[in-house]
């Protein structure tokens, strides 16, 4: 397993991050805790959470992920120190007016509640998961900088921003003197480049945020599971992965497959994670497998890459401009 600096600081992450939406929905405590121990065995030290994982399921009331984790570092006898976790905030987590969003109420309240259910004293890195379009960025940075300077956060990254955001709370960061995000969580992947490859890649290179893309397997499309000529198969993620069904999507994976034969016998998933590893730009694509099965898929993308043609045919093959 490769280790690689997040961003600009001087933290190292592994290649892969184990992301944990699964935990708690199509995952139960028991497997979770298998993919966590042989995610660690296999050299993970990054994981990423949220605090709303995941309340959109029957009967989770959101921080079950945490508290999934939480229990599985106090009983794995794991040193704290040896794992990056990371989690974010924004989503609802309760009924009242304020129990969301990226106001200083809410995020103290949630900082403090997801230290409990991690069953840690600090927190590697907190994300804020999407934009609040009712707070000044000013309002929540001082706050994320006043938790920091407490020692309940250790660095702070931001996920689904548009570049123009972003860059404003890049020179709000510089102009107040506060800490500042370091790293992007883009919904960024073979068959969905546009979004971060219009404007945001740039912005992330010149102020050297680290780049940790989720969804990097399009919600399960890159597995190569759902097949033009094949019944499609039940999925609790079908309906979203019905929007990647095209001609040139369908003729990608043909690309990618053979491509995956010629380099030794890779899967689909293998040759779009090591799609992204083959970017300088990226730090660290987040998995999130919800059996051992498609952990071990996922871990055997670790050090493999592809050739700069081999890259450009798939570029090619991919193009949005």
């Amino acid at each position: 397993m490769e280790y690689r600096f997040l961003g600009r600081t001087g933290l190292k992450v592994s290649e892969l991050c184990l992301g944990t939406m699964q935990f708690g929905w199509t995952a139960d405590q028991a497997t979770s805790f298998q993919i966590l121990s042989r995610s660690y065995d296999a050299g993970i030290n990054f994981i990423d959470t949220a605090d709303m994982y995941s309340r959109w399921a029957p009967g989770n009331p959101g921080g079950v992920a945490e508290t999934i984790i939480g229990q599985w570092l106090k009983n794995s006898k794991i040193p704290r120190e040896r794992l990056v976790i990371a989690t974010k905030v924004r989503g609802r987590m309760g009924d009242g007016p304020n129990d969301e969003g990226l106001s200083r109420a809410h995020i103290i309240k949630a900082v403090e509640g997801s230290l409990t259910r991690l069953e840690t004293d600090y927190i590697d890195l907190y994300q804020t998961h999407w934009y609040d379009e009712n707070t000044p960025i000013e309002e929540t940075l001082t706050t994320l900088d006043d938790l920091v300077h407490q020692g309940k956060l250790r660095y702070l990254g931001c996920s689904n921003l548009p570049a123009w955001r972003l860059t404003e709370a890049l020179w709000s960061a510089r102009y107040y003197h506060l800490a500042r995000y370091d790293t992007l969580q883009p919904h960024y992947n073979i068959v969905h480049r546009a979004e971060f490859e219009r404007e945001l890649a740039e912005v992330c290179r010149a102020y050297g945020l680290g780049v940790l893309p989720y969804s990097p397997l399009a919600g399960g499309f890159l597995t190569g599971k759902y097949r033009r000529d094949l019944e499609q198969p039940e999925s609790a993620r079908l309906g979203g992965v019905k929007r990647y069904f095209s001609e040139r999507n369908w003729l990608l994976l043909d690309s990618m497959e053979k491509i995956g034969l010629e380099k030794g016998d890779w899967t689909i998933s293998q040759v779009a994670i090591a799609w992204l590893l083959s970017n300088p730009l990226i730090t660290s694509p987040i998995i999130g497998p919800r059996s051992l099965e498609q952990l071990e898929d996922n871990l055997a993308s670790a050090g493999r890459r592809l050739s700069a043609s081999e890259v450009a045919q798939l570029d090619q093959a991919s193009d949005w401009k």
